[in-house]
């Protein structure tokens, strides 16, 4: 599981595997009932492994592996570790808000400014947007590195699973 780059907060991989996809998703469909380490579920290609419920966090990660057939012997397997998609939808809320309002302090303070206005409010208003932007990306970021171990107890299953070395 080497990541390419430390900035991001949803590590994603791929690889191919020599197996055909039937079996490695049966593969997955059999553990589902075998063990209670992870939550494994199905739905078609796709395969979501997290923790159980009593171990889960609020940025507790999960596993989506999508599992694409590329011919008959060998399937191409797309991972994506990131948090509970409400807790991702609701962080990309928080964002995508503090970015809406910068551009309206940004337009009101614009406006303010044609008008030879005083804008100092609406400056010291996107200062703020930017400090709380960047105090979500480090909240992400300190929420990835705290769940590190239950990453990497992730990937080890999702090997063990495929029965495979493990990437370095």
């Amino acid at each position: 599981m080497a990541l390419s780059n430390d900035i991001v907060l949803r590590p994603r991989f791929k690889f191919e595997i020599p197996r055909t996809h039937a079996s490695v998703l049966r593969d997955f469909e059999k553990t589902s009932s075998t063990q209670t380490d992870f939550i494994v579920s199905r739905v078609d290609d796709h395969v979501f492994i997290k923790l159980p419920k009593a171990q889960q966090l609020f940025w507790s990660p999960q596993l989506h592996l999508e599992i694409n057939e590329v011919n008959k012997d060998t399937c191409m397997l797309h991972g994506l570790f990131g948090p509970n998609p409400t807790v991702w939808t609701l962080f990309m809320f928080l964002h995508f808000m503090v970015a809406g309002l910068f551009i309206a302090f940004g337009i009101w303070g614009y406006t303010n400014w044609t008008l030879n206005q005083t804008f100092a409010i609406q400056t010291s208003l996107m200062v703020l947007m930017v400090v709380i932007w960047i105090a979500l990306y480090f909240a992400g970021s300190i929420g990835k590195v705290s769940n590190k171990k239950e990453m990497h107890a992730l990937n080890d299953f999702m090997y063990h699973v495929l029965k495979q070395e493990k990437k370095t």
